[in-house]
């Protein structure tokens, strides 16, 4: 299942031509400086929102006790921006996500994303992923870091071919409780990684942010 590449049609080009891939993957990036630099600034005000959180805690007015210790179940979606490693461009997704935590501390996260904004050639890739996540503090800020694995699907150039790959994806971010049942997403950094990519090892990183509801 993982690290294939399917022929599509027997009628058209072999699945994984290396002059298509050569040509769309290998793109020289143009005006990417500020894009990039953007992305970093984003990661770098989550790593302040993660390590600061703790403090404005201290000072935040206590939320209803709905919203603070104990198990809770919520499902939510996100808008992204990653830097992709194919193609060397920014490109844009969405995302739903399930969070299951049993305890106040520790939970699961499921996620499926999708990227389809500003690819090229009918470049299409998604995710469905699960993992551990650790929540830290029970106030209107929350601080949380997780780790996803699962697969990812690419749909090569054209619709030459289809791969489905093994994916690691580590994240952290913070959510902020509006009240008992919604909280924001204020800001999620994540790094995914295919280690089985057939041409290399793929990645992409990026920042995304969103709304859950709370529904047990």
């Amino acid at each position: 299942m993982f690290n294939s590449c399917q022929q599509l049609s027997r009628t058209q080009q072999p699945a994984c031509p290396a002059t298509v891939h050569q040509a769309v993957a290998h793109r020289q990036p143009t005006a990417r400086g500020p894009r990039k630099q953007g992305l970093f600034a984003l990661a770098a005000l989550a790593a302040a929102f993660f390590f600061d959180a703790p403090a404005q805690q201290a000072k935040a007015q206590a939320v209803p006790t709905a919203t603070g210790p104990g198990p809770y179940i919520s499902i939510g979606g996100t808008v992204a921006a990653f830097e992709s490693s194919y193609g060397q461009r920014v490109v844009g997704g969405a995302s739903i996500y399930l969070d299951l935590h049993p305890h106040k501390t520790y939970g699961v996260e499921i996620e499926a994303k999708t990227f389809r904004m500003h690819q090229e050639a009918d470049v299409r890739q998604s995710t469905l992923l699960a993992g551990p996540r650790i929540s830290f503090g029970s106030g209107r800020l929350t601080p949380f870091a997780k780790v996803l694995v699962g697969m990812g699907r690419f749909e090569y150039p054209y619709h030459y071919a289809t791969g489905n790959y093994f994916v690691i994806a580590p994240g952290a971010g913070v959510d902020f409780a509006l009240n008992r049942r919604l909280k924001v997403r204020l800001l999620q950094v994540e790094y995914q990684t295919w280690p089985q990519f057939t041409f290399g090892s793929y990645n992409a990183y990026g920042v995304s942010t969103g709304l859950s509801l709370r529904i047990f």
